[in-house]
């Protein structure tokens, strides 16, 4: 892969990654609750998450996702309904206040990596954007293999990047979880953005 082409991948991912979606809102979330360290899992999982597509686009799935109308909308909704259910959690999330302590031992980082790998998964807005992107970087007569594991390791360590980002951000706001009321406003306003994520993710239409 020449330098340029891989200069090109690199600078246009960065600024995809810096464009607010669900991976900003999940990885802001964690931050602001939790801090910046133990937002690692939910971070690491959405680039699982990302990386099981990209290389579901490499292999030639994602251009059936595309063209199929059964498998496209079978992803689509199970991503939609997980993102209003997570949204919804959010919002009726019973709030009151607990002390450091007690946030830690609540605090599941599996089902932090897990969920997030989930979230990213059902992702067909990332799948679409992944098949017209990706493509256009893979030269057919060198190592296709090779190609991908540069692109994946670049695409991966980016996004980590820019997310460790939103996160550090959130965790600076902190503060504003020893106050009920407070923590009521972030928490609808978490959810109310995840759920609006569902409504784009649900208007999603075939490329």
């Amino acid at each position: 892969m020449e330098f340029h082409i891989w200069l090109t991948f690199a600078i246009a991912t960065f600024v995809v990654s810096l464009s607010p979606g669900v991976g900003a809102v999940v990885s802001m979330n964690y931050g602001l609750k939790y801090g910046l360290k133990k937002s690692y899992p939910a971070i690491l999982g959405l680039q699982v998450g990302y990386l099981i597509q990209a290389f579901i686009v490499v292999i030639g799935l994602g251009a059936i996702i595309t063209k199929s109308v059964m498998v496209f909308n079978i992803i689509k909704w199970i991503g939609v309904a997980y993102l209003v259910y997570f949204g919804l959690s959010k919002i009726f999330e019973k709030v009151e206040l607990v002390d450091e302590q007690e946030k830690i031992n609540s605090y599941n980082p599996k089902k932090a990596f897990f969920s997030s790998i989930l979230i990213n998964l059902t992702n067909v807005k990332a799948t679409i954007f992944l098949v017209a992107f990706i493509p256009q970087f893979i030269n057919p007569n060198e190592s296709i293999f090779f190609q991908f594991m540069i692109l994946a390791v670049t695409l991966s360590i980016l996004d980590i990047f820019v997310m460790t980002g939103y996160s550090s951000l959130a965790s600076k706001l902190k503060f504003l979880l020893k106050d009920v009321k407070a923590i009521k406003i972030q928490n609808r306003i978490t959810g109310g953005l995840l759920i609006l994520a569902a409504i784009f993710m649900a208007n999603t239409k075939r490329a």
